[in-house]
């Protein structure tokens, strides 16, 4: 498959991805504008894998491999009020090694960014649940054989960007008793990503665990 054919491929409808996400972040605008009484705020970043199916392969030439694999590196932060225990999560994961893709030479390197409302049930005293549901934007970056020849302030990568949905879960629990507000939370993400033609399906799941740290009472 050469360089052309698969760019058309990689070609996505970036208004309509920007136009989705712009709604996203007006309406968490909206709601971190409200009245704030107890609140807290969490920061975290952690380490995953992603995990994807893989369809039976056929006798066509050409077949996008699975999204899977590497080690993924995220940042993440929320927004918590204590009456009802609602908030807003932002998170970006992305790929720490850039991948191979097959046929045609080139590197990738997947990027995931969403925002979530966030429910945060505690259990116990250093026992809690964090569930998230939101939108998001996948970006798949591609760099070309060539990207190493390149000069000082050319771009090196293509993008291909889509429209997502997410869901999540995670137990936190605070473990140091003399630093009360240093949490781990083992976690599953789901990705279901729009038209992720470059590879064979468009459900993934990432898996790992974040290390954070509670501003505020927890």
């Amino acid at each position: 498959m050469n360089n052309s054919a698969f760019r058309k491929l990689v070609r996505t409808d970036k208004g309509t991805v920007l136009r989705k996400f712009a709604l996203i972040a007006s309406t968490c605008v909206a709601l971190l504008a409200a009245p704030a009484h107890a609140q807290q705020i969490d920061i975290a970043a952690g380490g995953s894998i992603l995990l994807a199916s893989t369809p039976p392969s056929s006798s066509v030439n050409f077949q996008q491999p699975p999204e899977k694999g590497g080690v993924y590196l995220s940042v993440s932060g929320d927004y918590v009020r204590f009456k009802h225990r609602l908030g807003l999560n932002l998170e970006t994961a992305w790929r720490y090694h850039q991948g191979t893709y097959p046929y045609n030479g080139e590197a990738y390197r997947p990027v995931f960014s969403d925002v979530n409302v966030l429910f945060q049930p505690r259990l116990t005293k250093k026992f809690g649940l964090d569930l998230m549901a939101g939108l998001g934007v996948a970006s798949n970056r591609f760099y070309g054989p060539y990207a190493g020849s390149c000069g000082p302030g050319c771009i090196i990568y293509t993008s291909s960007n889509h429209f997502m949905e997410d869901l999540s879960g995670g137990v936190r629990y605070y473990v140091w008793h003399r630093l009360p507000n240093v949490f781990v939370r083992p976690e599953i993400h789901y990705y279901h990503i729009q038209n992720n033609r470059e590879f064979r399906s468009n459900n993934v799941f990432r898996a790992g665990a974040s290390l954070g740290y509670t501003f505020g009472q927890h």
